[in-house]
């Protein structure tokens, strides 16, 4: 037989194209793509369905260190089994590094977490908070080399946030390394000068989180990260954009030729500041960093994907677990919004929401849709062609999709390891009814059906020079 698996019957869609074809596998590849290809050992029918390259997230945070007695709710192996039941082939968590750590030793802690734990594949993010000489010279260069050719970098929280110039230094690194970098740009002082106003006057209460990070907060990191960036002519990411004003500071970068991305993320599509205002300590299962704005700044966001001023379409899973004194329940975040963990779950429901609210509710196209999901990460990470794409080559990452199916979601259909969804009860039309790996199929028809261990770790390229998305 010419093929392992045929994919038979469906339409095939792609960043560019839609077509109807048959898909030809073998070793794990994408070997044929016809009609009439013969036989293989295996059929699978997908008439009726969408062939999309499997979803890439990357945005996600697992077994990630988050401070005194806080556990975060997803390691490797719950963390990658829930992105693969939301149609998720390749996921590329963080690894952080605390100070005092050099970026080898961190990289072989996150390895020992993720060898055999994992259901689809990984590639790693650096995250940069101890920028010392030795790092910036010496280890940093190296990695890149190696294959770890992004890194992020706070402008925010206590251990994490770098300054004006730590920024610099590092940006300066990343343009001679030929590294992507990624940003996450809220200011720190601010922040820190609104939340101790916020609690001398006894206003603690998640909706307060909100509160102390207004959308100037934003907009002023994100134009000082463009204007950083262009003083070195280093491209840049600015991750999770919740707003219209830090959007236009990208949008305005961008009309002026600098090479600067934005990243938009479901929460800032589908919650606002209002879900975070419930009683008892309902609203800490919202708290995320930049928080849910309102309705204008989602009709905003939506406005970035349509007119590509986004690249990517990410989840910013970050998962705690919310009845849980080691989550967001945990004792010293039920005296304050400032001790309350910061991240919400998402990383299965990302595309379906996408999907339900974008293409069918006609706000964008299904090409689109796969740029946001898969291709543009591939490209802006180095993983392109490999993933992102169906095309002679590539790997067999696929999800199947039953465009018509109405799902309302539940967190018994997330499996993660958190105990809650911030969207449960929405109501989506279309959904992935099997996800494939490299060939082999991971979830089908919303059971597990391959194992922890098959996922692996991939090396990346540098990004393309110019780092823009078409």
């Amino acid at each position: 037989m010419s093929f392992d698996t045929i994919i038979r019957g469906g339409t095939v869609v792609t960043a560019a194209d839609t077509f109807a074809c048959d898909v030809g596998i073998r070793g794990g590849k994408i070997t044929a793509l016809g009609h009439n290809l013969g036989d293989a050992a295996t059929i699978i029918d997908a008439t009726d369905r969408l062939v999309l390259p499997g979803g890439i997230d990357s945005h996600v945070h697992f077994a990630q260190p988050s401070g005194d007695g806080i556990v975060m709710a997803d390691g490797f192996a719950s963390g990658t089994r829930s992105a693969a039941f939301g149609g998720n082939t390749t996921v590329l968590p963080f690894c952080l590094q605390e100070k005092g750590q050099t970026l080898r030793e961190v990289l072989k802690h996150y390895h020992s977490l993720a060898e055999g734990e994992c259901h689809v594949d990984v590639a790693f993010h650096l995250i940069l908070t101890d920028p010392t000489e030795h790092v910036l010279g010496q280890e940093l260069p190296a990695l890149v080399e190696d294959g770890y050719t992004s890194l992020k970098v706070f402008m925010t929280y206590e251990g994490l946030a770098l300054s004006d110039r730590e920024l610099l230094e590092t940006m300066s690194v990343a343009r001679e390394t030929g590294a992507m970098l990624m940003v996450h740009a809220e200011n720190f002082d601010a922040i820190r000068f609104l939340t101790d106003r916020l609690e001398r006057a006894g206003n603690t209460a998640p909706r307060f989180h909100a509160t102390s990070r207004p959308i100037p907060v934003e907009r002023e990191a994100t134009h000082r990260a463009i204007s950083l960036s262009e003083l070195v002519d280093v491209p840049i990411m600015i991750v999770h954009v919740s707003n219209r004003e830090a959007m236009d500071e990208i949008r305005r970068a961008q009309q002026r030729g600098l090479r600067v991305m934005g990243e938009t993320c479901p929460q800032y599509l589908m919650l606002t500041e209002k879900d975070l205002d419930q009683l008892n300590m309902e609203g800490a299962k919202y708290v995320c960093s930049p928080p849910p704005r309102d309705v204008a700044s989602q009709q905003a966001c939506w406005e970035g994907l349509q007119q590509k001023v986004f690249s990517v379409f990410s989840s910013d899973h970050c998962p705690f677990r919310y009845d849980d004194p080691q989550g967001k329940l945990a004792p010293k975040g039920r005296t304050s919004f400032r001790w309350v963990p910061n991240g919400i779950p998402g990383v299965a429901t990302r595309l379906p929401i996408l999907f339900s609210e974008g293409v069918v509710k006609g706000r964008i196209d299904l090409n689109s849709f796969v740029a946001f999901s898969a291709t543009n990460h591939a490209r802006i990470y180095g993983l392109y062609p490999r993933k992102g794409t169906i095309a002679v080559g590539s790997d067999a990452d696929i999800a199947l999709w039953d465009p018509k199916r109405k799902v309302t979601i539940r967190h018994e259909l997330i499996h993660d390891g958190a105990d809650y969804t911030p969207y449960e009860g929405l109501e989506v039309t279309g959904w992935p009814v099997l996800t494939m790996v490299r060939g082999k199929v991971v979830v089908d028809n919303g059971m597990l059906v391959g194992g922890k261990d098959h996922g692996t770790y991939l090396p990346r390229a540098k990004p393309p020079k110019a780092a823009t998305i078409p």
